[in-house]
């Protein structure tokens, strides 16, 4: 069976980056390819771009919802039985599209691919690979393991379980992966890489650390009742790195002291590894103030 593919892109003033995104998708050498670009009423070059392009993808500018939104409205407005989302600063590397492709084809019952990614800087060179693991839904609940462009799946999952939340600016895509998880949707990693994710100074997770692990708390919450320590403490570090310390152990007086506040915030409790951590800080502080010895 012969599957076609869709790929959207959700744009706004990335127009340093963005033709490098179309033309690594345009290369991938795939018959009757779907390219849609949906911005969002973009001030810089990006438009003009777009329209370099135009007998070879599909786009629109126009005000959106945030991001969240502008994939939805690709996702409405295309038919692929694949759908791929890239980011107008991220990049596919070459055959990724034909490799997913042919597993799609030989496996129906897989509805999800994900692979291994690099993370680039602005020039495309390699910073560092992206953590990536084989399939494990559980572990999914404590990382985000999938790195979003290098995620495939098929159409019908929309029609199963609906778009995107638009609700959310910085998680929308672990908040999905995480909904597939939960409702038991096959996923299938393939040990290749996909996908270049760009880390520059614009990239908005990076400049909203407390805002991105706090929407990623409350989603957790609404979908599995409580979140898990590891997200507490993430939200922890990001709120004590917002101020200076002195020494490492005021650092972590810092970040237990926040992490223990989101656990009553978020889960009404202090679970016992926590309670661990409390006390283990305690003594590194009870020797270091009375014993005059350095923590370890």
């Amino acid at each position: 069976m012969t599957l076609s593919i869709s790929v959207i892109t959700p744009s706004f003033n990335q127009g340093q980056f963005i033709e490098r995104t179309i033309q690594s998708v345009l290369s991938q050498d795939i018959p009757d390819l779907e390219y849609t670009v949906i911005d969002g009423g973009s001030t810089d070059n990006t438009v003009d771009i777009l329209k370099k392009y135009q007998t070879k993808l599909r786009w629109v500018s126009e005000k959106d919802r945030g991001q969240a939104h502008a994939v939805n409205k690709g996702l409405q407005a295309t038919h692929g039985d694949i759908i791929g989302w890239l980011n107008s600063d991220d990049i596919y590397y070459p055959h990724a599209l034909k490799s997913i492709k042919h597993i799609f084809e030989k496996h129906d019952n897989i509805d999800i691919i994900y692979g291994n990614a690099y993370h680039i800087d602005s020039n495309d060179n390699i910073l560092e690979t992206y953590y990536t693991e084989t399939w494990d839904k559980e572990l999914l609940k404590d990382v985000c393991f999938l790195c979003q462009p290098a995620v495939f799946f098929r159409r019908r999952l929309i029609d199963q379980f609906g778009m995107l939340n638009e609700k959310l600016h910085y998680c929308m895509d672990y908040e999905y992966w995480l909904r597939l998880a939960l409702n038991n949707v096959k996923f299938y990693f393939v040990p290749h890489i996909l996908a270049g994710s760009r880390l520059h100074a614009d990239t908005k997770t990076l400049g909203s650390r407390v805002k991105v692990h706090k929407e990623i708390n409350d989603m957790m919450k609404l979908h599995l009742k409580y979140v898990p320590d590891r997200w507490l403490k993430n939200y922890g570090h990001a709120m004590a790195e917002t101020t200076t310390y002195k020494n490492k152990l005021d650092f972590e007086k810092t970040v237990l002291a926040h992490t223990v506040l989101a656990s009553v915030k978020w889960n009404k409790k202090i679970t016992k590894d926590m309670l661990r951590s409390i006390l283990g800080l305690s003594r590194k502080y009870f020797q270091k103030t009375f014993l005059g010895k350095q923590p370890s």
